[in-house]
């Protein structure tokens, strides 16, 4: 039976014992629980299941779960434990990374073989003959541009067009 409800659970009285457990929110269902007072409220009859015992200051404090039990039937929904354990291996295995810098460093440090550049493969060299050409992929004001330059260059001369030196092959 709920004895109080609190903002972090609920106290639930043993019968035949004289003591209470808590059912902690996260322990009184598989959803998360905002607060206590939503799922239960004081003089309701529960299910639970008893999954923790400590012992402070020569009291025993006990812990109790809902959501391993059918709250319908009182039938245990976990026997073994293993969502217990789960539970358990959550809570531990967190750790902060966010301290640890990620440094993406594969291709910067890699030297060609064959011209001895940094920042690119031997497969990849554009410096000997038959390697990899890149050029400059023209914007869409480029290429308006680079067409009025075409009509310029019938009456004119192409060291004037500003945009074919923009256009060089690396």
């Amino acid at each position: 039976q709920v004895a109080t409800v609190t903002e972090y659970g609920a106290f639930v009285k043993i019968p035949g014992c004289r003591r209470q457990g808590l059912v902690h929110r996260t322990q009184m269902s598989s959803c998360r629980v905002e607060k206590p007072s939503e799922i239960v409220d004081v003089g309701d009859k529960v299910w639970v299941k008893l999954i923790g015992k400590e012992m402070k200051d020569d009291k025993v404090k006990l812990s109790l779960s809902m959501k391993v039990v059918n709250q319908g039937t009182g039938k245990d929904l976990d026997p073994n434990n293993v969502a217990l354990e789960q539970d358990e291996r959550r809570k531990r295995s967190f750790r902060d990374y966010s301290s640890q810098k990620i440094t993406l460093e594969a291709v910067l440090n890699t030297v060609c073989k064959k011209c001895g550049c940094r920042g690119h493969f031997a497969k990849e060299c554009f410096v000997q003959p038959g390697g990899t050409k890149y050029s400059l992929i023209p914007e869409e004001e480029e290429e308006e541009v680079a067409a009025a330059g075409c009509e310029r260059e019938k009456k004119g001369s192409m060291a004037e067009d500003p945009s074919r030196k923009r256009k060089k092959v690396k």
